[in-house]
C-alpha cells in the first residue's frame, strides 16, 4: 500500500516529465491540486493518540518573533549568541526538547523574541521527526532570517525555500489578489480585471474539480499562476517576510561582496567579527514593520525611554491604549498627538486615528 509520501513522489515525477504547454495545462493543474491536498494531509497531525510532543507551543514574549533557519555549519549559533549577547538580556528557555530560545533581542525599545528552527530543513515538509512541530512554530514568526554561507548561498537558499514553500510558508510575497467564493449552484463563474497569461477557465475548472467544487465565483485581480490559485483555495498559507543573512564575508573579496549585494532581501555579515550587524538590525526593523509611540502623561515631558511598540498596520489610538492597559478605552475622551501623523502639533484626535513612528501621545480621560 503506497503511503502519502509515495503518492507525492509519483505526482512530482509525473509533473517533471510532462511538457509545459497549452495542451497539458489542464492536466498539470489537476496534478498540482492533487499534490497540494496530499501535502496538507502530510502536515496535518493525526487526530487520535496525540502522542508526546504534539501540540506544543512556544510562549510568546515581546512584540515580534524572528525565526532563524539555516544549515548546521553556516554560523547561525555564533550569530544568535553575538546578537543576543550584544543587544539583549539573554534568556534561555527550553520547550519540549525541540531547541532553545537563545534570547530576547532589545532593539529600539522593542523586545523581539528570537527562535532557532533547526528541524525545518531536515525533511520537515515530509513530516519526519519533529518537523511538524518546527513548522507549526515557524508559521507563527513575524520574520524569518535565512542564514546562508556566503561561499555557497544560492544552493542552500534554494533547498530551504523549497522546504518552506512545501509547508505553506511564502517568503517575501503578498497574498495573491484572488477572490474565491464557493456557491451551492450556478456553475463556475470566472472574471478578471487584468489579462491572465498563466491560467485560463479550463485550468480553473480542472483545479476546482479536483477539490470537488462544482459552483464558485472566482475573480482574478492579478496575473496569477495555478499555484497562487491553489494557495487561495487551500486558505492556510502564511506570508512571512524574510531576510537572507549571508555570513562569513571575511572569507571573500570586495568584488565578490559587490555581487552578493545584488541578491534581493540580502544582508552580508560576518558573525565572527560582528561586521555589518547595524545594517542587519535596521533591515530586521524595516521588515518587521513596527512603529514606536511615546507616551506623554499630562503636564509632564514625553517618556522616550519605554516606547509602546505596535505593528504599523495596527497602530490606531485605540490599539495604543489597549497596549498600555485594557481599561483605558472605557474612560477615553480624546488624545493629543505630536508627530508626523498629524497636521499640527499637538492635534486633538479620536480613537480611530492612525499613529506613525515616533509620534507622542497624551490620553485625555472623560470628565
Amino acid at each position: 500500500m503506497s503511503t502519502t509520501y509515495d503518492k507525492i513522489k509519483e505526482i512530482e515525477t509525473e509533473m517533471a516529465r510532462t511538457q509545459k504547454n497549452k495542451a497539458t495545462a489542464y492536466h498539470l493543474g489537476t496534478l498540482k491540486a492533487k499534490l497540494a491536498k496530499l501535502k496538507r494531509e502530510l502536515m496535518t497531525p493525526a487526530k487520535s493518540g496525540g502522542g508526546p510532543g504534539e501540540g506544543f507551543d512556544v510562549a510568546g514574549t515581546g512584540v515580534a518573533r524572528v525565526g532563524f533557519v539555516g544549515f548546521p555549519s553556516v554560523g547561525k549559533s555564533t550569530l544568535m549568541s553575538k546578537l543576543t549577547g550584544t543587544f539583549s538580556e539573554v534568556s534561555e528557555i527550553e520547550f519540549t526538547t525541540l531547541t532553545t530560545i537563545p534570547g530576547v533581542l532589545q532593539y529600539r525599545g522593542a523586545k523581539i523574541q528570537i527562535l532557532d528552527l533547526p528541524g525545518i530543513i531536515e525533511g520537515a515538509k515530509d513530516g519526519k521527526g519533529r518537523g511538524r512541530q518546527v513548522i507549526a512554530v515557524a508559521r507563527t514568526c513575524s520574520l524569518i532570517f535565512l542564514v546562508l554561507d556566503v561561499l555557497k548561498p544560492l544552493t542552500h537558499k534554494a533547498v530551504i525555500e523549497r522546504e518552506l514553500e512545501a509547508v505553506g510558508i511564502r517568503l517575501n510575497k503578498e497574498p495573491p489578489k484572488i477572490v474565491f467564493r464557493k456557491k451551492d449552484k450556478g456553475g463556475i463563474n470566472m472574471t478578471s480585471t487584468v489579462p491572465l497569461t498563466n491560467i485560463d477557465q479550463d485550468v480553473v475548472r480542472s483545479v476546482l474539480s479536483e477539490y470537488r467544487i462544482a459552483s464558485a465565483d472566482v475573480s482574478f485581480r492579478c496575473d496569477a499562476t495555478v499555484d497562487d490559485f491553489i494557495d487561495v483555495i487551500e486558505g492556510n498559507r502564511v506570508y512571512i517576510p524574510a531576510v537572507y543573512v549571508l555570513n562569513k564575508i571575511d572569507q571573500i573579496s570586495i568584488e565578490e561582496l559587490d555581487l552578493v549585494y545584488k541578491i534581493p532581501h540580502a544582508v552580508p555579515i560576518s558573525a565572527h567579527h560582528e561586521w555589518n550587524f547595524d545594517e542587519l538590525l535596521e533591515k530586521m526593523w524595516e521588515y518587521l514593520n513596527l512603529v514606536r509611540i511615546y507616551t506623554k502623561p499630562k503636564g509632564q515631558l514625553p517618556d522616550y525611554s519605554a516606547p509602546v511598540v505596535l505593528k504599523r498596520d495596527r497602530a490606531s489610538v485605540a490599539e495604543f491604549c489597549d497596549a498600555i492597559h485594557r481599561g483605558i478605552l472605557k474612560e477615553f475622551s480624546h488624545a493629543l498627538v505630536w508627530g508626523s501623523s498629524v497636521k499640527h502639533n499637538p492635534q486633538k484626535v479620536g480613537r480611530e486615528h492612525v499613529l506613525l513612528d515616533e509620534d507622542v501621545v497624551s490620553i485625555a480621560k472623560k470628565k
